[in-house]
């Protein structure tokens, strides 16, 4: 275990963690929401820190990330644990248990960046569940790559608050969009401003950002909700800021709910489009034009994705230009 960043003691037997905005007062003997952090005798501590359950070297477009270092490969991790309760999660059977019921190993940062560069990885992903609970083993091995040259990417739901965020050593970040207020409360149990911020923050502090939004027939795919993520990217994030509109797939506890239709996906990205961002993707569906990154200016194909396998073709990446026009490609080439 490792003493808990971001935390104060309150009274006698009771700690704030101030990680994320829950804000968990922690009782002596008992741990917070995310089930990672532990009061034991009025000292927080990181429970879940090194209980690596979930290891591998994946495709950069997989998180997404679909402008910063296309075609790498990263080695990708995670703890178990959430500070969302998602109906909907797709890695729940990691996300929401505590980091010691499940399956893991235990692992030190240092082991982790030795893989890394073993494997001739430029960068690490913290990702899978939600890194923001394993904070401070993201934290030191962010630290100890960077120290190495590697770059950090988060893949994250947002949830974080400001001080820790701007002490993260994060080069890239995927953050989630998940829907309105009221779907974070009904769906995620959990409040949506808190996100907003970070996207916001993470722009300002000059990580690359990009945004998914997770299209739920019935919950989150009419049009108030799709311009309401567009107009929010276009307005305070920026046209181009790269957003991903995910086909969802029945899983957790809305089995009951069918995939997203691709004509909703396709009128997504169109309405993007049409308001103004420059990037717009469709994912979870293997083989789409939508995957595809097309010049802004003189429609040129510049990267094709089928799946996981991606080509450069009109993008010079040494240059960040589009082959055919010239036009300065946004992103971290």
């Amino acid at each position: 275990m490792r003493e808990a960043m971001f935390y104060e003691v309150i009274d006698e037997n009771k700690v704030r963690c101030n990680i994320c905005p829950r804000h968990c007062i922690i009782k002596n003997g008992e741990r917070g929401f995310c089930w990672n952090k532990e009061n034991i005798n009025e000292v927080l501590y990181a429970v879940g820190y090194g209980k690596v359950c979930s290891l591998a070297i994946d495709p950069i477009e997989k998180k997404p990330l679909f402008h910063f270092y296309p075609t790498s490969r990263v080695l990708s991790l995670a703890i178990g644990g959430c500070n969302f309760r998602c109906l909907h999660c797709q890695n729940w059977s990691i996300s929401q248990f505590p980091p010691d019921k499940i399956p893991h190993r235990e692992t030190t940062p240092e082991e982790i960046v030795d893989l890394t560069l073993k494997y001739e990885c430029p960068g690490l992903a913290y990702t899978y569940t939600e890194p923001t609970v394993y904070y401070e083993f993201m934290y030191d091995t962010a630290s100890i790559a960077r120290e190495e040259g590697l770059f950090n990417v988060m893949i994250t739901n947002g949830y974080i608050e400001k001080d820790p965020l701007k002490a993260l050593p994060i080069d890239g970040m995927n953050i989630d969009i998940k829907g309105n207020a009221e779907f974070y409360k009904k769906i995620c149990k959990a409040t949506l401003d808190p996100v907003l911020e970070t996207c916001k923050l993470a722009k300002k502090l000059g990580i690359w950002v990009e945004i998914t939004n997770l299209v739920v027939p019935g919950y989150n795919d009419n049009l108030d909700d799709l311009l309401f993520i567009i107009h929010f990217v276009r307005d305070e994030l920026g046209k181009e800021t790269p957003l991903h509109f995910s086909r969802f797939h029945p899983d957790y506890k809305l089995t009951n709910v069918p995939p997203t239709p691709i004509k909703t996906l396709e009128i997504a990205r169109n309405l993007a489009i049409e308001e103004g961002l420059k990037y717009v993707y469709i994912g979870n569906v293997p083989g789409h034009d939508g995957e595809n990154t097309y010049c802004p200016n003189c429609g040129a194909l510049l990267i094709k994705r089928d799946i996981f396998d991606t080509q450069i073709i009109e993008l010079d990446i040494a240059t960040g230009r589009c082959k055919v026009c010239g036009e300065k490609i946004d992103g971290v080439f």
